[in-house]
């Protein structure tokens, strides 16, 4: 069974297998195997291949890693944990934006906080347009789940779905540049999640808290790690069954 994975993530970079080759110093019908017959390359050959396609380990050979060993660097991928979301120095938000060049994916219900920063919109529009992938997903106003969520928070059955409305007007000004997706989801969520390039902000939610005063973890992806890859897996399921916004 070929290795789909691995194959889909070099035809995203643009990347041949005979560049592989090169770079990992093996013969190209040795790459070509790993493809096609989804052989597990040597240990040093799988870090040199993640590194180019900037994927984890664990995602291209799920087997490839123990047991043990995942969990082992999995808890290094954890690089502080804040005892609450506003606790996060904004200096580290504006760093985590700024020095992001591929990969910029938020998941939240509301996520007005982003809104304070006026330049977030023109930052977002300049990754896009020099070939950064931006995708922003908010909850849907108009869904069970928001409503829920606004009452368990205490704070009135349709509050949530205001603020929603808030955010969705501020970030349809670049809903139209090419490189920004905008979808708006009905699903419990659990954590909120701010990925910038390999590194993660997971806003993990609290029962009858707002996600403000609920833990966050700074992650940073190691390609053996499964921590990262696991909430990063969250977000595309998220990302799969939400739709367009209801401007």
């Amino acid at each position: 069974m070929p290795n789909e994975r691995l194959r889909d993530a070099l035809l995203r970079n643009g990347i041949t297998p005979e560049q592989v080759a090169e770079a990992t110093e093996v013969d190209p019908k040795t790459v070509e195997r790993w493809i096609t017959k989804a052989r597990t390359p040597y240990r040093k050959h799988r870090h040199a291949v993640a590194a180019m396609v900037r994927e984890s380990e664990t995602y291209l050979w799920p087997d490839a890693v123990g047991p043990e060993r995942s969990a082992e660097v999995s808890g290094s991928e954890i690089i502080k944990v804040y005892p609450h979301r506003h606790a996060v120095p904004r200096e580290l938000w504006n760093q985590l934006l700024d020095r992001a060049t591929s990969e910029v994916e938020i998941l939240v219900y509301v996520g007005m906080f982003l809104t304070d920063d006026r330049n977030v919109l023109r930052k977002l529009t300049r990754k896009a347009n020099d070939g950064a992938r931006v995708r922003l997903l908010f909850g849907d106003p108009t869904s069970a789940a928001i409503a829920r969520r606004s009452t368990e928070e205490n704070i009135g059955k349709s509050t949530v779905s205001a603020k929603i409305r808030h955010t969705l007007a501020f970030f349809k000004l670049v809903s139209g540049v090419d490189g920004i997706e905008i979808r708006c989801h009905g699903t419990t969520l659990y954590n909120s999640i701010y990925r910038y390039d390999d590194d993660m902000i997971v806003n993990p939610h609290v029962y009858g808290f707002q996600a403000p005063h609920a833990p966050a973890l700074h992650l940073r992806r190691l390609s053996a790690g499964d921590l990262f890859e696991t909430y990063s897996e969250s977000f595309e399921a998220v990302w799969d069954v939400a739709g367009p916004p209801k401007w």
